[in-house]
């Protein structure tokens, strides 16, 4: 059996056995892929450092097409030093990672394991991480084959006089299609088309208010549960960090 070099990122780590772990790995060539990485809780280990979650790299594996494939070396691309430092990006981050794998169980295109990692890149700069999560939420409803309506109104397909965004109406609703649904500002609504069609690598920089956030976070919420089924205990935690950060 050949080794191969496949380009990814570890979404979730499993230990297994007395010294080894189970990583899940989202690759560029096979999707997502159990590896086994042998004796990598061992102290000595030169796999000890790179098997684990939020690690980015080319992984050198014997490959198994069915069963775990074997890790031998991983030349590291992105090992995102700073989130790891830092409680509320950390923890942004692990949703995205948590988020990601669930999409990719319906979907497992490529372009998923771009925006990630562009997305944990600019988070790694400093730029907002609740922004860039809704972001990345928004662009990711695209591959569940759920988008909402956000070039015209969801009911009658006009692009004139939008007055509101709304989660059970599927988007957009105009002025003639408004029936006292929640009004959201015109911000937002601006915003929500941005955040679908921005390129993340040219994003430097992220300025929005706390208000226009809050609104994004309540429909993207709204959103997931009634048309996705996902739901993330790592979504919960975040919510509870706010908690803790405003007390």
């Amino acid at each position: 059996m050949k080794i191969e070099c496949v380009e990814g990122i570890i979404l979730s780590e499993t230990n297994y056995s007395e010294s080894s772990k189970i990583l899940n790995v989202f690759t560029k060539e096979y999707g997502v892929i159990g590896i086994l990485s042998k004796g990598c809780r061992n102290m000595k280990s030169k796999l000890r450092g790179v098997s684990r979650k939020l690690l980015y790299g080319k992984f050198h594996i014997y490959y198994k097409k069915e069963g775990l494939s074997t890790l031998t070396a991983v030349d590291v691309i992105h090992s995102f030093p700073k989130l790891l430092t830092d409680l509320e990006r950390v923890s942004y981050a692990s949703f995205l990672l948590e988020l990601s794998s669930q999409v990719v169980r319906e979907n497992d295109d490529v372009a998923i394991l771009e925006l990630l990692t562009d997305t944990l890149v600019k988070m790694e700069e400093g730029l907002s991480p609740i922004v860039l999560t809704e972001i990345l939420e928004l662009k990711l409803l695209d591959f569940l084959g759920v988008r909402p309506s956000i070039d015209c109104c969801s009911v009658c397909g006009s692009d004139k006089q939008i007055v509101t965004v709304d989660s059970t109406a599927g988007g957009y609703l105009c002025r003639n299609c408004y029936h006292n649904e929640p009004l959201v500002s015109d911000k937002m609504i601006k915003l929500l088309r941005m955040f679908y069609y921005v390129d993340i690598k040219s994003i430097s920089k992220l300025e929005v208010s706390d208000t226009t956030i809050l609104e994004i976070n309540q429909f993207l919420d709204d959103y997931y549960d009634r048309y996705t089924g996902i739901y993330l205990k790592s979504k919960d935690f975040i919510k509870q960090l706010h908690k803790l950060m405003q007390n």
